[in-house]
């Protein structure tokens, strides 16, 4: 009695007898098309919408200091007052100076009138033939004309110490600083009898605006294409973990880092309760949005080895590979970028073993 032989044979030569006309059959799986929508948790930076270090505009030494660390203060409220004596003896020179000019102003009126009164009289004799000698009605003409050029210039003089006196109670107001803004001091660094002033780096205080706030996020490259302008992200923060705040898109820097490959986007943050702060570090639910729906495809039909990764496409009961890159997940399905098309049909459970060009069929519940 002889015992039967069995062959077998290594998993590869099933494909190659699949390449030299035997069918496999597999199960297909369609390519579908569907809006790529996900949230993904990004990092993010509070910032205050307004910020300011306050400096003297003039030379002077602090008087009083009206406001400290946490003052909450209004738009145009002083907050501190400075001393300079020497400004009030400039002013004080400059009016002298003005009253001087004006003098001078009103002798000079005065000698217009005279020289112009002399004039007009010559000419009312000079209509009598030999009353004057008409150099004479020259000179008289003559001097009217200086009169009126000393005029001016003592107009120009006392105009000039007018301005010059206005310019020092200008920055005699300076010695009264406000507030740019409605804000919160944050920073006091100077105390009364310090000098402060121009060429002195010192800042009296720092002001920020935390009813408002900026949160400023890195979204990555990838990620860039779905920002919405205006759109709502939430947050949150460590120092309130409980609670959610969220926060509009507002501005979108359009550039990206070289080195973090992430572009800066500003949400615009409400405060109302004071609870935020700058400086914080929240956590976002950043929305990740495509700007066009992107291809699924079972994840089991994608085949990557160490030279390519691809998809097996039925065409024309045949099997067709296609190179493909993968993208999101979305459960059972995975993206794929490449030569592929919505309706198109993929082996649902695609192996290396299925070789280019061999011929499938499909499976007969399946069948088209």
């Amino acid at each position: 009695m002889k015992r039967a032989r069995t062959l077998l044979f290594p998993i590869g030569v099933l494909g190659l007898l699949a390449q030299a006309g035997q069918a496999q059959t597999a199960e297909l799986a369609p390519v579908v098309s569907r809006p790529v929508s996900r949230t993904v948790e990004l990092p993010g930076e509070i910032l205050p919408f307004l910020a300011v270090s306050v400096h003297a505009r003039v030379p002077g030494y602090v008087e009083r200091v009206l406001v400290d660390r946490g003052s909450v203060v209004k738009q145009g409220d002083l907050l501190a007052e400075l001393s300079a004596p020497e400004m009030a003896a400039q002013i004080a020179e400059g009016e002298s100076k003005v009253q001087a000019a004006e003098a001078d102003r009103l002798q000079a009126e005065a000698q217009l009138a005279a020289a112009g009164s002399t004039y007009e009289g010559l000419k009312k004799a000079a209509e009598t033939p030999g009353a004057i000698a008409g150099n004479e009605l020259i000179q008289a003409e003559k001097q009217v004309e200086a009169a009126k050029a000393a005029l001016s210039a003592r107009q120009q003089a006392a105009r000039a110490a007018e301005s010059a006196v206005r310019s020092l109670q200008d920055l005699q107001a300076y010695l009264r600083i406000s507030a740019p803004f409605d804000g919160v001091v944050t920073s006091r660094m100077v105390h009364p009898g310090a000098l402060v002033g121009p060429g002195n780096d010192v800042a009296l205080l720092e002001i920020q605006q935390v009813s408002q706030l900026r949160l400023v996020a890195p979204v990555p490259e990838e990620d860039v294409s779905g920002i919405v302008n205006g759109a709502s992200v939430s947050f949150q923060v460590p120092a309130w973990p409980d609670r959610a705040y969220s926060g509009a898109i507002a501005r979108i820097s359009h550039a990206i880092d070289r080195e973090t490959r992430t572009m800066a986007v500003e949400l615009d943050v409400m405060n109302r309760d004071g609870s935020l702060a700058p400086g914080m570090y929240p956590t976002l639910k950043w929305p990740v949005r495509r700007s066009r729906p992107a291809l699924f495809v079972p994840k089991t039909s994608v085949v990557s080895t160490t030279e390519r990764t691809f998809a097996i496409r039925e065409r024309n009961g045949m099997a067709e590979w296609v190179d493909i890159k993968k993208g999101v997940t979305d459960g059972d399905l995975v993206e794929v970028i490449g030569n592929l098309k919505a309706g198109d049909r993929v082996v649902r459970r695609a192996t290396d073993e299925i070789r280019d060009g061999a011929p499938l069929r499909v499976a007969a519940n399946q069948a088209r």
